[in-house]
């Protein structure tokens, strides 16, 4: 949306939004108990765009100038959307301040409250029918069309299949001859069984790697707590109010506090509890000495190893294994202590502390109808943000010419990202793209999608056969074997020694999904997305098995299983043993794509942060001449 209204701003008026659900996206759908917008610091907090752009860098695997030009818009696209009626808070002298949010040093982070994004995808979706950008619904893209080859590859157009005319494939069939394609369709979410992305979000990354677009640190992903019957990220507050874990087997029966078991005494589990807080997502480094992700990781374990039910419980406080293990505050670190006090929130049980500091992370649960006063949240460790994806150079555009990605399917992040960079990424993509197609990129291209449509036409009716063809049950059977792969081999736990026969499976499903025709026409778009995310997952898959096998170790998000590392706990048996967390590759970025029948991944090296002075009256003849964006 922020992409479409910058090119109708700078003049572009042949725009259109095309979108398989309009309101069904990540944005339109998700938040956490503040969600966080990343910008830089204001009011007293001394910073500065390079300040900022070298903490983006130093997370790890991020390109520099990318991270200087995220920083430096940062501001200006923050104010945009607070232009376009975002209600973000200041105080009385119109000062914006921030807190510190994950990964942050300088309280960046701002929010309006748990439902940042959809604020700001109303506000955008409004501003986009007054500037009466077409939005034409209920179309998903099933092909981008090329020319050319090498260097030379561009976009031309896309096939897409009508959501509203399954039932006849001809019909439903749409051509889509275009100068420029802006790919904004989220992480991967169709990939995995533990997520936190909204049902109706799967991506569409897998549409550009199908035409050989270059993608990176597709290994870097974010895992976090989260409810499963009402998805929605458990950070912040809802951690910091302190509530109970335990444990159930399948019936609901047996219930257990398992975490206690791991911890020496209820100070250091309440401690532990708190610090989810704000070190939300799952973080290798905070496993030893009952750190916070220690929790994570033994969720995991009760869940996926143990097969039992986890919830977190806000009617009551954690107890302990002795009588002496009553919960009190006074035994809470001199940080969690410190913050519940001058919250005002040094109350008596989790849901009086939590409806003390945040009473909306409470209303957003009864609104969908769970009352956090009666009943627990049943939880899981889920996926949550892919930190890569496609390349881009500083104008969001990918190695395929006249192919633009924003948003969660461009790979900007490194390594470890502060929370909320995903949401200026976007806006900041969405106003880059803008800039360099409405400067660069007007003209149009010679169109040459008929004789595709044509063809692509009768290979499409080819795949509907009522005797030679699948129900969707059986696709249904796919999805689900995609899923607990990625779940079980590509998420926050990836055992070392399993991944090549796994991949090499995922490459056997994938050719035999390829080859299936189905019964119905309306089964042929889910046909042909399930091969879609198929091939998404072999390429995530590849990524990381050439990640194990240079040596990579455990990092960001997730831990490289391997014995002779080292145990998250003491208790722990010799299989939990993991690779130590270190800084190997942190100045490289992972590059993989697909040429020649097959995926190649190769390191290369990060670019820096610019570090070049420029004079003002040279900037501003470049500026008049149009020399600047190149």
């Amino acid at each position: 949306m922020n992409a479409a209204i910058h090119l109708a701003e700078n003049g572009i008026r042949d725009v259109a939004v095309i979108t398989d659900l309009l309101g069904g996206g990540t944005s339109a759908n998700t938040g956490s108990d503040k969600q966080t917008y990343y910008k830089l610091a204001l009011s007293k907090i001394p910073d500065s765009p390079y300040e900022m752009a070298k903490d983006l860098f130093n997370g790890g695997g991020m390109d520099g100038d990318i991270a200087l030009v995220e920083a430096e818009l940062s501001l200006k696209e923050f104010y945009h959307l607070i232009a376009l009626g975002v209600k973000f808070p200041h105080n009385e002298y119109g000062e914006y301040i921030g807190y510190k949010t994950d990964h942050d040093k300088k309280c960046r982070a701002t929010s309006a409250g748990p439902l940042t994004s959809q604020e700001m995808y109303a506000c955008l979706l409004k501003r986009s029918k007054e500037l009466k950008i077409r939005i034409i619904d209920r179309l998903e893209v099933i092909e981008l069309i090329c020319a050319g080859t090498g260097a030379g590859k561009k976009v031309t157009g896309f096939l897409a299949l009508d959501k509203r005319r399954l039932k006849d494939t001809v019909k439903a069939l749409r051509c889509f001859e275009c100068e420029n394609i802006v790919l904004a369709t989220g992480g991967p979410a169709g990939i995995y069984k533990d997520s936190v992305y909204p049902g109706s979000q799967t991506g569409s990354i897998g549409l550009a790697l199908m035409i050989g677009a270059k993608a990176k640190n597709l290994t870097e992903s974010q895992y976090g707590l989260a409810s499963i019957k009402f998805r929605w990220n458990l950070s912040g507050t809802y951690q910091q109010a302190i509530p109970r874990y335990f444990s159930t087997d399948a019936s609901g029966k047996d219930e257990k506090e398992f975490l206690n078991e791991f911890f020496p005494s209820i100070g250091k589990l309440a401690s532990a509890i708190f610090l989810k807080g704000y070190q939300w997502p799952f973080d290798p480094r905070k496993i030893e000495n009952h750190g916070s992700s220690l929790i994570d990781l033994l969720v995991y374990r009760e869940t996926k190893v143990k097969g039992r039910r986890v919830f977190m419980d806000f009617r009551r406080n954690p107890s302990f294994r002795a009588a002496s293990g009553e919960f009190k505050l006074k035994e809470l670190s001199a940080e969690a202590f410190i913050y519940l006090k001058k919250s005002g929130a040094l109350l008596k049980t989790p849901y009086e502390r939590l409806k003390k500091m945040n009473p909306a992370a409470i209303e957003l649960y009864r609104s969908n109808n769970i009352k956090l006063s009666k009943e627990p949240l049943e939880i899981a460790v889920c996926s949550q943000h892919n930190n890569g994806g496609l390349s881009g150079n500083i104008w969001w555009e990918t190695e395929i010419k006249h192919l633009f990605a924003i948003g969660e399917v461009n790979g900007t992040h490194g390594v470890y990202r502060p929370g909320g960079s995903a949401l200026n990424s976007g806006q900041v993509g969405g106003i880059r793209c803008a800039q360099y197609i409405s400067k660069r990129y007007k003209d149009k291209q010679a169109g040459k999608c008929g004789k595709i449509f044509k063809s692509k036409s009768r290979e499409l009716v080819a795949r509907v056969n009522k005797s030679d063809g699948v129900s969707k049950d059986v696709l249904i059977g796919f999805r689900n074997s995609i899923k607990e792969r990625m779940s079980k081999y590509g998420a926050q736990i990836r055992p070392a020694g399993d991944i090549g026969a796994v991949l090499k499976e995922a490459g056997e499903e994938y050719k035999r999904l390829s080859l299936l025709k189905v019964r119905k026409h309306e089964d042929l778009l889910y046909l042909l997305k399930t091969i879609e995310l198929s091939f998404t997952q072999l390429a995530y898959l590849e990524a990381i098995k050439y990640y194990i096998k240079k040596g990579g170790t455990s990092r960001g998000s997730y831990i490289v299983m391997k014995r002779g590392g080292i145990l998250p706990h003491k208790t722990l048996g010799e299989e939990w043993k993991f690779l130590k967390p270190g800084k190997r590759y942190s100045d490289r970025v992972l590059e993989t794509y697909f040429g020649n029948g097959r995926f190649i991944s190769a390191w290369r090296k990060a670019r820096p942060v610019p570090d070049k002075t420029f004079w003002f009256e040279s900037v501003w003849n470049a500026f008049r001449e149009d020399k600047v964006i190149v």
